[in-house]
């Protein structure tokens, strides 16, 4: 078998194919794959063992980060909770592996990064576990009822209920307005866990990209905005890819108020899961939460394929010197740090 390469963006081949992959995410779209470029310059790349003109029976989607402070690199995919490989076999899978680590010297990687869900490629050691997060899904073909059950009775349902007795309003859509609060709200949360807010033109050029199938919610009190959720449906799925809220008015209940919602919207919608994302496994807290909307965890395991025997630490550093400025600056270089911060770690 001979591997063969494409841009998933010029290539008429690829969305027909990711719509009929049933291991395929919003991820693996040109939805999500447009606007990594558009902002940061990562450039897309798919492995095949598909010939030019004929039909795609597999694929491997990756972005090229060039980056003078953290090194040339090959990432499936940069700021994506996952990217399962899209092949059907496993010997599919392990040619085009074993084509990458050749592949990995002859230009100079600093490393190869894969990002699956579910397939592992454990017959290639090249590749060898770098990160591991924890992982929720929740099935939403139960009914409403059903759902609302399965949530933790004292910290899911009465935060659901306590929002609804504080009659806080709830808006939903794309438009420039929310955007804005919700962008506010996440440079409050980015001060409050030391990160880098991600810069508006990647959710701008994200909402361009994805029309209809990425949604906005917002939650207000008495007209200030309280919390807000960045969701993305595909096929059957709605992904959870941001939140962010006011902490002084967490006790309101507006992220649960947003999530019970969005799970509203998905069942009118006939969508049959929630992805609701990666955390940490340094930050139990954020797992437990969706433990409590009665979601399956389970571990994902990022795996590395690098030229030293020893696993890199990729932006590692980059991260901890950002978590010791960010809570300190202001909104404007807060702004800026972020803008420069994410072309560099993806």
């Amino acid at each position: 078998m001979a591997i063969y390469t494409l841009d998933p963006l010029r290539d008429p081949r690829w969305p027909e194919f990711v719509e009929r992959h049933p291991s395929a995410s919003i991820f693996h779209t040109r939805a999500w794959l447009a606007p990594l470029r558009q902002t940061y310059g990562y450039e897309p790349i798919a492995y095949t063992t598909a010939p030019p003109r004929a039909e795609l029976s597999n694929g491997l989607v990756f972005c090229r980060v060039d980056s003078w402070l953290t090194g040339r690199r090959l990432v499936s995919l940069p700021l994506s909770d996952h990217s399962e490989p899209l092949t059907d076999t496993e010997e599919e899978l392990q040619y085009v592996l074993g084509f990458l680590e050749r592949d990995l010297r002859r230009e100079n990687w600093k490393y190869i990064e894969l990002r699956p869900l579910r397939s592992s490629p454990g017959q290639s050691p090249a590749f060898h576990k770098s990160r591991a997060f924890y992982f929720h899904r929740m099935d939403l073909r139960p009914s409403l009822e059903v759902l609302f059950r399965g949530l933790h009775k004292n910290c899911t349902q009465r935060k659901i209920r306590r929002a609804e007795r504080e009659v806080l309003t709830y808006e939903g859509g794309r438009s420039e307005a929310l955007l804005r609060k919700f962008y506010q709200l996440l440079l409050l949360t980015c001060r409050r866990r030391q990160l880098p807010p991600q810069p508006l033109k990647w959710f701008r050029h994200l909402i361009d990209s994805a029309g209809d199938s990425l949604t906005i919610r917002v939650a207000s009190k008495e007209g200030r905005p309280v919390a807000s959720i960045l969701t993305l449906s595909f096929k059957h799925s709605l992904v959870y890819k941001y939140g962010s809220s006011d902490a002084r008015f967490n006790s309101l209940g507006g992220m649960h108020f947003l999530l019970w919602h969005a799970i509203q919207e998905a069942k009118r919608s006939g969508l049959h899961e929630f992805d609701l994302g990666r955390s940490d496994l340094q930050t139990p807290g954020l797992a437990t939460f969706k433990d409590r909307w009665g979601a399956t965890r389970s571990v994902l395991n990022y795996l590395r394929c690098s030229v030293s025997p020893a696993p890199s630490a990729g932006t590692g550093w980059t991260m901890a010197i950002a978590k010791q400025l960010c809570g300190r600056l202001p909104d404007n270089v807060l702004i800026a740090a972020g803008n420069m911060f994410y072309r560099h770690a993806g």
